[in-house]
């Protein structure tokens, strides 16, 4: 399959060397409600940081913020093979948020309500929300994701302008400290990550819209032992033609 080839999966990426899939996997959608939520955030706060830093430098934000949120999401699941992605959340987040370290005191509102806070606040209590999210597995946010795109979108929208520093440090500083902080935990104590929630009764429950995959995966696996134990008792020749097919696919998807 075409998503199978290009999104984002662990194993493929730290066992088979393909690390295309950091990049092409934010090219991917789970369907049109998760495409639009990403192009509709990513519009309303791309003008700004277009128009400030120019074409060249967004990109270069947007793309280090994918590559970023992959990584991060990486390094959260590097243990779980079949951890797998899609969605360009990670380089939203980075543009988010470097948007709100240039112009903290933005309003930021909630699709179509008239209610707007802070970006400052805003970045706060998302990188809070965030943090929450990947211990908890409550949600079907992939929130790895968006909260490594988001420190790399900050950290370059300030080295790309360091001006922003001496004049926005307190609002940089207090999005910052608590994932970096939250970094150096996971890093140093990784069972911080092995928490139960009161929404789910395992972790191995929970998964997210940026990982649906997952559990197409999982039947395909069952149906290819199936077919496998069938060509054992049986032979290959009892094998009907979708079967056939359905096992020629899953040989190149391995290859």
């Amino acid at each position: 399959m075409f998503f199978d080839a290009y999104k984002f999966e662990v194993d493929k990426i730290l066992i088979n060397k393909d690390y295309k899939r950091l990049i092409t996997a934010g090219f991917l959608h789970s369907g049109w409600t998760h495409l639009i939520l990403n192009m509709f955030t990513l519009l309303m706060f791309s003008e700004g940081i277009e128009r400030y830093l120019g074409e060249s430098l967004f990109l270069t934000i947007y793309l280090a913020s994918l590559v970023g949120g992959c990584l991060f999401a990486l390094f959260i699941h590097r243990n779980h093979g079949d951890y797998s992605a899609v969605g360009a959340s990670g380089a939203v987040c980075g543009i988010v948020f470097a948007s709100i370290a240039l112009f903290p005191d933005m309003g930021v509102g909630f699709f179509f309500l008239p209610v707007f806070i802070p970006g400052w606040l805003y970045g706060v209590v998302y990188v809070l929300y965030s943090i929450y999210g990947i211990r908890s597995k409550k949600d079907n946010i992939g929130h790895e994701a968006h909260l490594g795109g988001a420190l790399i979108g900050m950290m370059l929208s300030v080295i790309l302008h360091p001006s922003a520093l001496r004049e926005n440090y307190f609002t940089i500083l207090i999005i910052t400290v608590p994932v970096i902080a939250f970094i150096y935990l996971i890093v140093n104590r990784p069972q911080i990550l092995l928490v139960d929630n009161l929404f789910r009764k395992t972790h191995a429950d929970a998964y997210s819209i940026d990982h649906t995959y997952n559990a197409e995966k999982n039947m395909q696996q069952k149906e290819i032992d199936r077919i496998l134990d069938k060509i054992n008792i049986r032979g290959l020749n009892s094998l009907s033609k979708s079967e056939k097919n359905l096992l020629n696919e899953y040989s190149k998807n391995l290859k």
